[in-house]
């Protein structure tokens, strides 16, 4: 700990103390994912224990950091010696400080960076994060859920996962090697030669009474006039502008799961932003919003 954090340290203890046990729980769950622990990940979970050096004396760290030095003592990693920590995080896990989504999404982060400790993202482990997500669907409409959610089901979606694929999942899941820095993302998932994917939310639940919409993109099938139209006539309201009150920013792209960047950049990087900063606004795709407006009779 930075000895200028020293004398603020009784005002933040206990929110550090959950937030390092989710993230703890969520690396075992990451570097596990496909069966097999190797070397940087081993390396990775070291970074979580000289990370807590300053309070391992203190409770319950004092019981927990032992455990996994043990465990780390002959560099190898075994499923009974995961599942001991794993045991451990739970009964420590409090949601007293945090409340369950915000405890979920810290034990996502370190989720991901768990997987991608090693440098490497297999289809094994995508599989393993897709399961992973289905089991907290609760996390939905947060940040990162829905564009970790899409990313994957972007990319599996040939059952393989190409070079240039890899390294935009390693361009996302980097972004949440540190451990207990605050930030979540501060870039785009992309480079200025990629597309953007893994932006919309998969099979959103849109509900159109009472919430308010914004539009970017050219629609394949009406004129922005009547999708104003049709969420005003189904109780909806529609806004010009991405501000913390929308709802929904549906994009227009012919159907096609991935938008070049320069098409898209000023409403889609605010409602990111937005969601960044715990807004859940969702991003869907025109396609959804048809369905919802189909579903609605």
């Amino acid at each position: 700990m930075h000895s200028d954090h020293r004398e603020y340290w009784k005002f933040t203890s206990r929110s550090r103390l959950e937030k390092s046990v989710n993230s703890l729980l969520g690396i075992i769950e990451g570097i596990t994912m496909d069966g097999v622990i190797n070397s940087s990940e081993i390396t990775f979970l070291n970074i979580w224990i000289d990370e807590h050096t300053d309070v391992r004396d203190c409770h319950p760290y004092n019981e927990l950091i032992p455990v996994v030095q043990d465990a780390l003592a002959d560099s190898v990693l075994t499923p009974d010696e995961c599942d001991d920590i794993l045991w451990l995080c739970e009964r420590l896990r409090s949601t007293n400080y945090y409340d369950k989504i915000t405890a979920d999404l810290q034990r996502l982060h370190a989720v991901l960076g768990g997987i991608i400790a090693d440098g490497k993202i297999t289809e094994t482990e995508l599989r393993g994060l897709s399961s992973w997500l289905q089991e907290h669907e609760h996390l939905k409409t947060c940040w990162p859920y829905d564009e970790v959610d899409s990313l994957i089901t972007v990319v599996m979606r040939d059952h393989k996962i190409s070079e240039q694929e890899h390294e935009m999942l390693k361009s996302f899941f980097s972004e949440f090697v540190d451990l207990m820095d605050d930030r979540t993302i501060t870039n785009p998932a992309v480079s200025e030669d990629m597309n953007i994917v893994g932006l919309c939310a998969v099979c959103p639940e849109i509900e159109f009474q009472g919430s308010k919409f914004c539009f970017t993109g050219a629609s394949s099938r009406y004129t922005r006039a009547s999708l104003a139209t049709t969420v005003e006539d189904l109780g909806g309201k529609v806004a010009s502008s991405v501000t913390k009150s929308i709802n929904y920013l549906v994009i227009g792209a012919d159907g096609n799961p991935c938008w070049a960047y320069a098409c898209y950049g000023r409403k889609v990087e605010k409602a990111v932003a937005l969601r960044k900063s715990g807004v859940r606004v969702l991003i869907v795709h025109e396609n959804d919003f048809h369905d919802a407006v189909a579903d609605e009779g």
